[in-house]
């Protein structure tokens, strides 16, 4: 049997429809058998207007709650919707309010789930989230105290991972194009004059930042940019160019972007099999680190955001690949009965309310006067 990764990231947006009869509160636990065991629990409690709303957790893989976005009651029949990773559960209530017995679907599979109103006496323990590492001073501006830069021998042609670890700023299988467009926020077709090498060869990374902290996203760019510079030996020059690239702004409806309920200074995305497609999530971001993440690993053109819309936000957008994005290495979809879902222009466009225009628009290139391959550590 396939397992079934549940995916977490810390984000508390729910909905609920107005709930009568039986009253659903408190903690709802069962176990997923999907290769091994994996304990959940449903926290239920009313939200606005007098409906449902839940935090699930899975306390053999995280701490941290996941967020379920809609709950919905009609008659004995109890649904809940888990957008970030794809998931939901639908299960009938015993009359004795004391069980749900139904099914946990994730990826287009079903797996029998059984959720059970947990008592003080049988309720399980949900692990305390670690404290989280203080963030580095605003004001900061680090550089990298230790740096090591080594060759991945894995064959992998795409970049595996860029993320913090800790104070650990990794990169995984990552190329020199894939660092300077992290750096300096750009899409591959915004880099000018780039070496054959630059795009083939792959590399793991490990910074550790010179001053205590952790790095918000602007901070984490600047030290690559100077790891870049001391280590790849990259100067280049600034020139505006006209080409075809995505101009984001917002629809005639208006933009249904709910304003993110996590605490912190960095953003967090991801992709995960959506209904009838493939769904990607933005969680306390902002627009720049929405187009960002579009430029860089969705669409092949660079993304401009004219939507003039400030603060940080939780997204989530279903739609179906086309060959020209994710670099013509689409995700492996799970077959389904569901149809399928739009492409992501309209899917952004009915989901977001926010509108992707190709056009040819005036972009910031970056044109690369000197690089190396990088130094020994």
């Amino acid at each position: 049997m396939k397992k079934v990764m549940l995916c977490v990231v810390a984000l508390v947006t729910m909905f609920g429809t107005t709930a009568r009869g039986q009253d659903l509160s408190g903690n709802w636990q069962g176990t997923l058998k999907v290769g091994k065991d994996l304990r959940v629990i449903f926290n239920l409690y009313k939200g606005d207007k007098d409906g449902w709303s839940a935090k699930m957790y899975s306390i053999d893989q995280t701490p941290q709650p996941i967020p379920v976005n809609s709950v919905t009651k009609q008659g004995s029949t109890v649904k809940m919707t888990v957008d970030m990773i794809g998931g939901g559960f639908e299960g009938k209530l015993s009359d004795d309010n004391k069980t749900m017995t139904g099914t946990w679907t994730q990826s287009s599979q079903p797996f029998p789930l059984t959720l059970v109103r947990a008592t003080p006496e049988t309720a399980w323990d949900i692990p305390t989230p670690p404290v989280a590492d203080k963030p580095m001073a605003a004001d900061a501006d680090p550089s990298f105290d230790v740096a090591t830069i080594k060759p991945n021998p894995s064959g992998g042609t795409r970049l595996q991972g860029l993320y913090p670890k800790g104070r650990h700023m990794m990169v995984v299988n990552g190329s020199l194009e894939d660092i300077v467009t992290f750096a300096y926020g750009v899409q591959v077709k915004q880099l000018v004059g780039a070496p054959g090498w630059s795009s083939n060869d792959r590399y793991d990374v490990d910074a550790t930042p010179d001053q205590p902290g952790t790095p918000n996203l602007q901070q984490m760019r600047g030290i690559f940019r100077k790891l870049l510079a001391d280590r790849f030996q990259l100067t280049f020059h600034h020139e505006k160019r006209e080409m075809a690239a995505y101009v984001l702004t917002v629809g005639k409806t208006g933009q249904k972007l709910a304003p993110t309920q996590i605490q912190g200074s960095l953003p967090g995305f991801g992709a995960s099999p959506g209904k009838g497609g493939l769904t990607i999530h933005l969680a306390n971001g902002t627009m720049t680190d929405f187009t960002d993440f579009l430029q860089m690993l969705v669409l092949d053109k660079p993304v401009v955001d004219q939507t003039s819309i400030t603060g940080r936000y939780d997204a989530n957008v279903t739609f179906t690949p086309d060959q020209t994005q994710f670099g013509g290495n689409l995700p492996k979809l799970p077959t389904s009965d569901v149809p399928d879902a739009p492409d992501l222009f309209a899917a952004m466009q009915q989901q977001l309310g926010l509108k992707l225009s190709a056009e040819k628009t005036q972009v910031d290139v970056l044109v690369i006067d000197h690089v190396e391959k990088p130094s020994p550590n």
